[in-house]
């Protein structure tokens, strides 16, 4: 590996220690529906980023509510005897990509068949802290 290559590998690399990331794969809700509760909860802080999911219906925020309490796990794991309301964590990122589709076959009329798509999806949750900016004057 040349030095350049290895150089920015190694900013990557130390980046990346700072990031708090939680991935869910083939989770088997659609994307679409995924979405929309991923959209209610993005750059919110993590505190009300769980009450928002923990009071919602849905199938699709249970599932993000327990990938959010994953990232959390993540990051006090990095975090070890540090307080988490004195970081002040938001959600930074978060993704929702497709995963596999499993094709089905449904019988229709006259002896034809309707395909139904089975969609699953990935989503990556991203925490961060906010700086806090603390009168000095006073």
């Amino acid at each position: 590996m040349g030095s350049r290559k290895q150089i920015t590998a190694e900013a990557k690399k130390d980046a990346r220690k700072s990031l708090y990331i939680a991935k869910l794969n083939n989770c088997p809700t659609s994307p679409r529906k995924m979405r929309l509760m991923v959209d209610l909860v993005r750059n919110e802080n993590v505190e009300t980023a769980l009450n928002i999911l923990k009071f919602k219906p849905n199938q699709a925020a249970g599932r993000l509510y327990k990938l959010v309490l994953s990232a959390i796990a993540n990051w006090q794991e990095k975090n070890e005897g540090v307080r988490m309301e004195d970081h002040n964590l938001y959600i930074k990122s978060i993704m929702v990509d497709s995963a596999r589709v499993l094709k089905r076959i449904r019988p229709a009329p006259q002896g034809r068949a309707h395909r139904i798509r089975k969609r699953s999806n990935h989503v990556t949750v991203i925490l961060d802290s906010r700086e806090v900016l603390v009168d000095t004057e006073k």
